[in-house]
Formats: structure tokens, C-alpha cells, sequence
């Protein structure tokens, strides 16, 4: 689908904006990812023209929603696509009506809590704060943010620096997370009152004007 590689994070914004969706490595056999559309070269070198670093700044210039929304899979939704991928990924149900519907997990709804007193709040001191630190709650943990992304109640918003006491850069970044209904009111992202079926008939759409019969079939699979 995708000949020509990307360079430059405009020319990714700009594929970004043409498919709507555009996952982070390989979800579906002959669709683009950010992977396989850039030099595999660029990637971790820390410059600006490495996309593991372009994949945050989707979110935090508020180019495209950012999170494993889809099989615990990360992916980039276009603005103009979230709103109907929130449609169909999200629930009509709050966090906290899922919870005491013993939908979600105790877990995940602390998570959401603290994410919604502190956007931008980044994994390690999310991780304290929820009282999740230990080693062996890692897994709890991770497995509440995946309940929450999958179901697009947060995305991944940015990244925080590490920095010593002489506020140097130390150590790996940390993802930071915001609620959706926060990032998306920051960013002037519409919502549309729709039902699933509209929204998905919408969408299918969109993938049907390039994608092939195959590559469709996995999308109405992915959006049942």
C-alpha cells in the first residue's frame, strides 16, 4: 500500500491523516505501520527523525489519539477518525458504572480516578500513587492501563523526562497518560452522536477506498 518510506514526522502526519489509522508495528498483514512505512535506520537514535520518538509527539501536538486501543495493540487514530473509533471501541457505561457492573477492575477504575486528578501523570509515579509499585503488581498494573486504553477511556499524552537533582536528563523517558474526554477537549477533538453501526458503516467506508477486500474483512472483524 505504502511504497515510498517517510522521513520526516510531516510526512508521517500526513500518511497519519490519508489512513486514519495507523498502528505502530505490524496488526494487520498488508496495511501501513509506522515501521514498515520509515528507515528502520531512524528508529532509537533520538533525533528528529526517529519515530519512537514521533509517537508521542502525534499526542502530545495533538495530531492523532495515541494508546493500545485496539487487540492491546499501540496505535494512531486521525482526529477524524477518533471520534468514530471512540464510538465504537468506547462504552456507553462511565468507568465507574462498568466497575460496580463488575466489568472492569478495581484497579482500573483507581487508575482512571488518579489519571483524571492529574492529567499527564506519568507511569512511574501513577504506579506509586495507585500503590502498585512492587514487582510482582507490575502485572496488575499494566493489565488495568490495557482495560483502560482498550476501551479509550485514557491515551497516551505524552512523555516524561527523567531528570537527576541538577535537572539533567537520567535514565528512560516515562509515558504520561490523560483521559480521553481531557485530551480530546484540549485538543478540539469533535464528538458525534451516533450509533455504533453508523459509526462503523462510516468507517468501513473510509478503509474500503483503499484497503483490499481482505485487509476490510479484518477491519469489520476488529469492529464487531
Amino acid at each position: 500500500m505504502m511504497e515510498k518510506k517517510v522521513n520526516t514526522y510531516q510526512e508521517a502526519i500526513d500518511v497519519i491523516e490519508e489512513v486514519g489509522l495507523l498502528p505502530l508495528a505490524t496488526l494487520i498483514p498488508d496495511y501501513p505501520s509506522l515501521n514498515t512505512i520509515t528507515m528502520s535506520e531512524n528508529w532509537y537514535l533520538d533525533t528528529e527523525y526517529d519515530p519512537w520518538i514521533w509517537r508521542t509527539k502525534f499526542s502530545s501536538d495533538g495530531v492523532a489519539g495515541y494508546g493500545k486501543f485496539i487487540k492491546k495493540k499501540s496505535v494512531l487514530i486521525s482526529r477524524q477518525l477518533l471520534p468514530y473509533m471512540k464510538n465504537i471501541l468506547g462504552h456507553s457505561k462511565s468507568v465507574e458504572e462498568r466497575y460496580f457492573n463488575g466489568i472492569i477492575s478495581k484497579e482500573a477504575l483507581e487508575l482512571f480516578k488518579l489519571i483524571g486528578q492529574e492529567g499527564g501523570i506519568d507511569t512511574r509515579n501513577l504506579r506509586v500513587k495507585a500503590g502498585l509499585k512492587e514487582s510482582h503488581k507490575k502485572r496488575i498494573f499494566e493489565n488495568a492501563l490495557l482495560e483502560l486504553q482498550g476501551a479509550m477511556d485514557i491515551v497516551i499524552s505524552g512523555i516524561q523526562v527523567k531528570k537527576n537533582g541538577d535537572g539533567e536528563k537520567n535514565g528512560w523517558n516515562s509515558t504520561a497518560f490523560e483521559t480521553y474526554d481531557s485530551w480530546a477537549e484540549r485538543n478540539n477533538i469533535e464528538t458525534f452522536e451516533l450509533s455504533r453501526e453508523e459509526a462503523k458503516r462510516i468507517l468501513m467506508i473510509h478503509f474500503s477506498s483503499f484497503c483490499s477486500n481482505e485487509v476490510v474483512k479484518k477491519f469489520e472483524k476488529i469492529f464487531k
